[in-house]
């Protein structure tokens, strides 16, 4: 299951990482991790990253709960992994697992994150990091430190508005753009908070993205969205939010110089 190149777009000079962030757990976060991933990769070559060492999950949504290798192997001094070696080629993304286990939560020294994803940033043009929900930690908050933009997905709650205000103003603190606000569960009484969200955010509302039985049906197949039912009223949603995101251009040598040397910030 080692990465294989295959026809997607070429890498060339273009690197931009985003990470896909939220304020609690249950927003849909690493569902639309890899809707947006998978849309976007027609277009561009993407990684996408399990970066929750905590709680990861995006391994089960991918049909990768097999895999040998994860992030946690990659953030052990001394194991002399590999990042290709973690690194597996599906739908048309190369995706970066990480593992479940405790022990390799453990064991795995946060900081690291820093040249993994310098690593991947040479070797790509996208990189989207499934960030942890909350930011209680300096594993939690690195991967929105490390992003050049955050896809903030919040369910149209507002409590869950306030959280996602509280990822942004950290984001911003440490220059973490705002690239947009994604409503995932949404249901029609929703258009008000939609609407209060749009004063609120950085970034524009990229989509309203529906309560679906079909995003159900995709966990349990352990296959993304976008592969399990790419013609439901939710992939085209999300279709839509990656045609939203304005991809810049960038150095992929100077990314990963930046990721290398990112400072390892104190908790919320």
């Amino acid at each position: 299951m080692k990465r294989i190149y295959s026809d997607r777009p070429a890498s060339g000079d273009m690197v931009e990482a985003f990470a896909v962030a939220s304020g609690k757990g249950g927003t849909g976060k690493t569902t639309s991790t890899l809707a947006l991933g998978m849309a976007l990769a027609a277009d561009h070559d993407v990684t996408v990253v399990d970066a929750d060492t905590g709680m990861a999950n995006l391994l089960f949504h991918a049909g990768l709960d097999d895999a040998a290798v994860t992030l946690h192997d990659l953030l052990v001094e001394g194991t002399a992994t590999d990042v290709d070696e973690a690194t597996y080629e599906r739908f048309g993304l190369s995706v970066v697992p990480c593992g479940t286990s405790l022990a390799g939560f453990e064991a795995a020294e946060p900081e690291r994150l820093r040249d993994v994803v310098a690593e991947l940033a040479r070797d790509t043009d996208l990189l989207l990091l499934d960030s942890p929900a909350a930011l209680g930690s300096k594993s939690a908050v690195l991967p929105v430190v490390l992003a050049d933009r955050v896809v903030v997905v919040v369910e149209p709650t507002i409590p869950a508005l306030s959280d996602g205000l509280k990822v942004q103003e950290y984001a911003r603190s440490y220059g973490t753009e705002t690239a947009g606000v994604l409503f995932n569960k949404v249901r029609s009484e929703a258009d008000d908070v939609a609407a209060q969200a749009e004063r609120h955010f950085g970034g524009s509302v990229l989509a309203n993205v529906p309560e679906s039985d079909a995003v159900r049906a995709a966990r349990r197949a352990g296959e993304p969205l976008l592969a399990h039912a790419p013609e439901s009223e939710a992939a085209a949603r999300y279709r839509r939010a990656a045609g939203r995101l304005d991809v810049r251009d960038g150095d992929g040598d100077a990314v990963a110089d930046r990721f290398r040397s990112a400072v390892v910030p104190d908790t919320p």
